[in-house]
């Protein structure tokens, strides 16, 4: 009762004040400090029996505004002006409530009316909840449907405008490019494995199922039946570049030809030494066999086509010079190993190519084949010679024949 006693002999003072105010038609200016003990109404509708529930100050008329005029004139003391706001003072205008840096003539808060409950919410710690009173984290947004977060620039500083979306539901956790057609360039499904993406520190290693990524890209998957790395092209072919930058720079690239369906391992735009065909028989080239890093293993046919091979059919021409056997055998005894066949020391250190070896090995057949052929033409020749001494030995049988018939 006293604090009604109050707030009526406020609002009836008030209604005074103002009378005489309007009255003497002069503004009323206090010197000192004034003291309300009750409510206080201030506006052209307040009356003189206002119900004031709990309001302890209370605005009432058609156009709210409180103004906030600092007056400072020292340069070095804050002067800027600011104004609350209660909705738009035209028909049809906005219904809100509205903080406004009057010195700038710039809005910098507005909330409009209907707007959710909890639709920003501080709480103790600090943390802000959008559409929640039990923020968990700094910046918690609850929604029910696709919770989003928009990042826009508009353009205002020049810079071509473009909008982002940071959004979330139970499909996908996405990134939308709004301005391009609302395409979804990232998404991340629930219940994704951990460490799907992994940047690791210092060189940005990315891991792909590990979080501990030992190259620039380290992809490990625990499934035996999905590949590690698939490269698919939907119109064209597949193609995996590897670039390697420098003043003697080359771009390698996989390539699985569509129309083809053959796999091309070469130089960019330029020769493509390996080429392997769909229809290639299993286990046609095993690399590696149990555990024996440098083996080869071929089955089937392995064709290498270098037209550049010198094929040494030279051996066969009229004026080719075979070297004698005697001086191939003084070079065995003196270097252990073929004339012009690298020795087991130079493969060691410096491996062997095939092609180059193959070269060799088949010229030393061309030329074991005229050792053998000038030794067929020797034998041939003795042989003759043999014969003729045959046939001069039975003659000289005969001729003693005869003379022992003779006697």
């Amino acid at each position: 009762m006293k604090k009604a006693f109050y707030r009526t002999s406020t609002i009836v003072a008030a209604g005074a004040l103002m009378t005489m105010a309007g009255a003497a038609s002069a503004q009323q200016v206090f010197a000192t400090d004034v003291i309300v003990q009750g409510s206080l109404c201030v506006g052209m509708d307040c009356s003189s029996s206002e119900n004031f529930g709990f309001d302890t100050l209370r605005l009432k008329e058609n156009n709210l505004r409180v103004h906030f005029d600092d007056t400072s004139a020292s340069a070095s003391f804050p002067s800027n002006d600011w104004r609350i706001l209660i909705n738009d003072t035209g028909n049809g205008g906005g219904n809100y409530f509205a903080i406004d840096d009057a010195t700038s003539g710039r809005s910098v808060f507005r909330i409009e009316a209907g707007a959710i409950s909890n639709a920003m919410y501080i709480d103790g710690d600090g943390d802000v909840g959008l559409g929640t009173s039990n923020p968990v984290v700094e910046l918690h947004a609850v929604d029910g449907n696709t919770p989003t977060l928009r990042l826009e620039q508009d353009g205002s500083s020049g810079f071509t405008a473009q909008t982002w979306d940071l959004a979330g539901n139970e499909t996908n956790f996405f990134i939308r490019d709004v301005t391009n057609a609302s395409k979804l360039p990232f998404r991340i499904r629930p219940n994704s494995p951990e460490d799907s993406i992994y940047i690791k520190e210092g060189q940005g290693d990315i891991g792909m199922g590990t979080d501990s990524p030992q190259a620039s890209l380290h992809v490990r998957r625990t499934s035996t039946t999905n590949a590690a790395l698939l490269v698919e092209a939907a119109t064209a072919d597949a193609t995996l570049e590897l670039k390697q930058a420098g003043t003697v720079a080359s771009t390698w690239e996989f390539r699985n030809q569509q129309d083809s369906g053959r796999l091309n391992i070469g130089v960019v735009g330029g020769n493509t030494p390996i080429k392997i065909d769909n229809t290639a028989n299993n286990n046609l080239m095993r690399i590696g066999r149990n555990g024996l890093p440098d083996e080869v293993n071929i089955t089937g046919r392995l064709v290498i086509n270098n037209t550049q091979v010198n094929v040494p059919d030279y051996v066969f021409a009229d004026d080719y010079v075979l070297r004698p056997l005697a001086d191939v055998r003084a070079f065995i005894d003196t270097n252990s190993h073929l004339p012009e066949v690298p020795s087991e020391a130079h493969i060691k250190a410096n491996g062997v190519d095939l092609t180059e070896m193959q070269m060799v090995l088949l010229k030393k057949v061309e030329e074991l084949t005229l050792y053998t052929l000038e030794q067929e033409d020797v034998i041939s020749t003795q042989q003759a010679k043999l014969a003729d001494v045959d046939a001069l030995r039975a003659e000289l049988a005969e001729i003693k024949a005869l003379l022992s018939e003779n006697r």
